[in-house]
């Protein structure tokens, strides 16, 4: 990596386009994150060429220069002695940068907020899911029978890790409930109670929701003729999603009302009073029913059309990380886990994030830049184990071709596993290791379609380099 230098900072600053253009800056472990007024004036061919720079992307409202671990944070000290601007925390970085987003651009940013805090839980439940499969699938180790049928002496503790794994999508609503009402200005305690009480042990399981309706044998409640149906929200997200914010609203429009001395006795229990009326009146029951018609959607064309489904969402999931839209489908993801216990959509982000690793390693062999190759290497390897970042906006956009050739690659693995009905019960890391959250039954076609995606978006850029004679 070239020297941090003077001169080195100042081109960065004059490539985005000026002191004067920065409305706020600060810094993760590898990226500037700058709050720009004009991102139009950022001149991207002359941060491409830079010696410092890996990439530059723009997402939810700000812009984003990669340098690497260590070096950003001299870099970003250097531009902080050189424009005279006092260090901004993150938050304060995003929040100038949210008057750059559309309504659209708000939104997604705010489904990212919430889910993005609770991603560790769920792929940590989804590996630990992975290692029950280890255990309790047959036809993995002996034939036609699993590791605890042949060593019953291991069944309790596959049932112990099944317990632990299970327990973030059961309580799936508190985690939701926590960071949603955090996100919309309340008290993450009072969201983390309603998630729970979504979800209490008292009302019928969602998942039994079915089975009781046919029979008609749903319990109700009975309150001054008004029949309410005592219905729990396990896996369910879009409940929880729109109760959390009546609940912050509510808390909210109280706090700024009611006397400090009276405040712990009125606002958290009127708040989740009438929170917990609406949610199940009004909230759960509609929110249910329109999860419940995403899910069929999504399920129906899959079902009706495999092989477009799966290709389409493999060509499609890249370019949605580019503009961020890719976090709306955690959502998804999760709703088809509560609804049908699986997913079909998240099998295929993990082939994408390894099709984009596969294109950013072929650079390695083709260029002749011995910082190209570095970095080529040491993001192809980030991207093999779920983070793509480096990889896509570092070395496959700045090329455009690799780009191009790893949702190829990806489109016709996620096509392969698709036709072949490959579902993940559990959300886990997105990349090689991606295997272990496959259901049983499904790791041959998944690593079939990994080999796909590894092979296909290297070769491509390979040949791609070599026959045009691209300069990289």
């Amino acid at each position: 990596m070239a020297k941090v230098t003077k001169e080195a900072v100042e081109r960065i600053i004059e490539a985005i386009g000026g002191k004067d253009n920065i409305a706020s800056a600060t810094h993760c472990v590898t990226r500037l994150r700058f709050a720009l007024h004009d991102e139009s004036k950022v001149d991207k061919e002359a941060l491409e060429n830079h010696e410092l720079v890996r990439g530059s992307f723009s997402t939810s409202g700000q812009f984003q220069v990669i340098i690497g671990q260590g070096t950003v944070e001299k870099v970003y000290k250097e531009m902080m002695a050189i424009t005279g601007m006092e260090d901004s925390s993150k938050e304060e970085t995003k929040a100038a940068a949210e008057k750059n987003l559309n309504i659209i651009q708000r939104l997604v940013k705010t489904l990212a907020d919430i889910f993005i805090p609770i991603i560790p839980a769920i792929v940590t439940a989804g590996l630990l899911m992975g290692i029950n499969n280890l255990l309790t699938a047959p036809d993995i180790f002996f034939t036609g029978q699993s590791v605890i049928d042949v060593y019953p002496q291991w069944a309790d503790l596959a049932d112990i890790i099944h317990l632990i794994a299970n327990t973030a999508f059961v309580f799936l609503p508190g985690l939701i409930g926590w960071s949603a009402v955090k996100k919309f200005g309340g008290s993450p305690l009072l969201g983390i109670v309603l998630g729970l009480m979504l979800v209490h042990p008292d009302l019928l399981n969602a998942w039994a929701y079915g089975e009781a309706q046919e029979a008609g044998e749903i319990p109700t409640w009975n309150i001054f003729g008004l029949e309410i149906q005592q219905i729990g929200y396990q896996g369910q997200v879009l409940p929880i999603l729109f109760a959390s914010y009546i609940l912050a609203q509510i808390e909210i429009f109280l706090r700024k009302r009611v006397h400090d001395s009276i405040q712990m006795l009125v606002v958290a229990p009127v708040a989740l009073l009438i929170t917990g009326f609406l949610a199940f009146i009004a909230i759960g029951p509609i929110m249910f029913t329109i999860g419940d018609a995403i899910t069929s959607v999504f399920v129906g064309v899959f079902d009706q059309a495999a092989a477009i489904g799966g290709l389409l969402y493999g060509l499609i999931y890249a370019p949605l990380v580019i503009t961020g839209l890719h976090h709306t489908f955690l959502a998804v993801d999760l709703q088809l886990i509560g609804s049908t216990g699986v997913t079909f959509l998240w099998p295929i982000l993990a082939l994408s994030n390894i099709a984009q690793g596969a294109a950013c390693l072929a650079i390695m062999f083709v260029t002749r830049n011995e910082n190209t190759k570095g970095l080529s290497i040491s993001s192809s390897i980030s991207a093999f184990l779920g983070v793509t970042e480096p990889a896509m906006f570092g070395v496959n956009l700045r090329f455009r071709f690799p780009f191009i050739c790893a949702i190829i690659g990806s489109g016709i693995a996620g096509m392969f596993i698709t036709i072949n009905n490959v579902v993940a019960p559990a959300i886990g890391v997105g990349g090689l290791p991606g295997i272990f959250s496959i259901q049983a039954g499904g790791w041959l076609a998944f690593a079939i379609g990994m080999v796909i995606a590894l092979i296909v978006p290297f070769v491509l850029t390979y040949l791609w380099a070599k026959f045009k004679k691209v300069e990289v």
